[in-house]
């Protein structure tokens, strides 16, 4: 698929300003490349990828109200046009598997945005995915277990849907039930019924146990 005439439009979703601002101030140098918008939350991002539309969303994965990894679900069905980079400092196999079941063509880590960033921009902007050599590094060694024969361990526990993992989020953010629930419109009913789903998957007995696995899965800022 080609792109349209005109500048590549990139979207910027990063809750700390200095990167968002590093970012700007790099890619702006590269004629033809302009920056649409600047989200510091992944709900914001949402609304600001459903808006503007841009060719490429830039998205960090532990940012604040919604992460990186279920915005990167949403705008993939409200902005399909839209690429995603992950930009983050996190780079477990778990996490880059579930970013590219997500629907995201590129994964950078941002120890290496000085000298991989633009190839990475080029890259998605052609429609053409991109790893750096550390990412696809993981990636492989994950394959190549899975492609090893079944030793009879525990497969993975069931997963938590995109909702589930949004509830989630917002109680391990400290919200209570009522305030997750009048944060996306639902009932107070339909919030603890996606939250005792998702304890009951992660084997968990408590919101504590919830804000554990948040944190430790980066679905929140630490």
């Amino acid at each position: 698929m080609r792109r349209e005439p005109g500048p590549l439009r990139i979207l910027l979703a990063d809750d700390h300003d200095v990167v968002r601002h590093g970012l700007r101030a790099l890619l702006e140098t590269h004629e033809g490349w302009t920056i649409c918008g600047e989200a510091l939350s992944g709900r914001q991002a949402v609304e600001m990828a459903e808006k503007l539309q841009p060719d490429i969303a830039i998205l960090d994965i532990s940012m604040p109200s919604l992460n990186g990894l279920d915005a990167t679900r949403i705008i993939r069905r409200s902005s399909p046009r839209t690429e995603i980079l992950i930009f983050t400092m996190h780079e477990t196999e778990q996490l880059i598997r579930e970013v590219l079941a997500a629907g995201a063509k590129g994964y950078l880590l941002k120890s290496d945005a000085g000298r991989s960033v633009i190839a990475a921009i080029e890259a998605l902007a052609a429609h053409q995915p991109y790893f750096n050599w550390k990412v696809s590094e993981t990636i492989l060694d994950g394959f190549l277990r899975a492609a090893a024969p079944d030793d009879g361990t525990k497969k993975d526990q069931e997963p938590l849907t995109t909702r589930e993992r949004e509830i989630v989020q917002l109680l391990a953010e400290g919200l209570s039930n009522k305030e997750v629930a009048k944060r996306l419109e639902l009932s107070v009913k339909t919030v603890e019924t996606h939250r005792s789903s998702a304890m009951r998957k992660l084997d968990v007995h408590s919101v504590v146990g919830l804000v554990h696995y948040a944190v430790r899965n980066k679905l929140t800022p630490i």
